[in-house]
């Protein structure tokens, strides 16, 4: 019996050994004093734009075909997206993605739904889609555009539908 509990009571501490050496720290030893941390800031937080996520911009590879770049492409998509008025009801929110080939004279094709968020959202962008006008590429370019539905915060000014 002596020599089981030995024997468990080893086991378990050849176990917890790595895991110990794993949270130990070591400390140098430097001649001069610790750095100071200084802690940065705090900015007020912007919106960001649609195609934003973060700090990161998501660049869209037929945005340099559209007059005026992303910027203007999305400044076009805000524009003319109306939220319908079932996913505002639901308070339905995300992002919907068109895919589309956009053709050497310019023209689009192929326009599909690829993520639909429901309540009508994919209805509308694709709509607000087929009224984008590009410049003609040197090539066929296959593409997907992700289109933003995000509801405003409570007290801010809704859009009109």
């Amino acid at each position: 019996m002596k020599k089981l509990s030995f024997a468990l009571a080893l086991g378990l501490l050849a176990c917890s050994v790595p895991a110990l050496a794993q949270k130990t720290k070591v400390k140098v030893k430097t001649d001069g004093p610790a750095p100071e941390t200084v802690a940065p800031e705090a900015e007020p937080a912007a919106a960001a734009p649609a195609h934003q996520v973060g700090n990161v911009s998501k660049t869209i590879p037929v945005a340099e075909y559209y007059e005026g770049g992303q910027d203007a492409l999305y400044a076009f998509i805000e524009k003319e997206k109306k939220y319908p008025i079932l996913a505002r009801r639901n308070r339905i929110q995300g992002t919907c993605i068109v895919s589309f080939t956009l053709n050497t004279d310019g023209t689009m094709s192929g326009i599909k739904l690829v993520k639909n968020i429901g309540g009508g959202c994919g209805e509308e962008a694709l709509r607000v889609v087929r009224l984008l006008q590009f410049k003609k590429p040197d090539y066929a370019v296959l593409t997907s555009l992700p289109i933003v539905f995000k509801l405003p915060a409570p007290g801010q000014a809704a859009a009109t539908e």
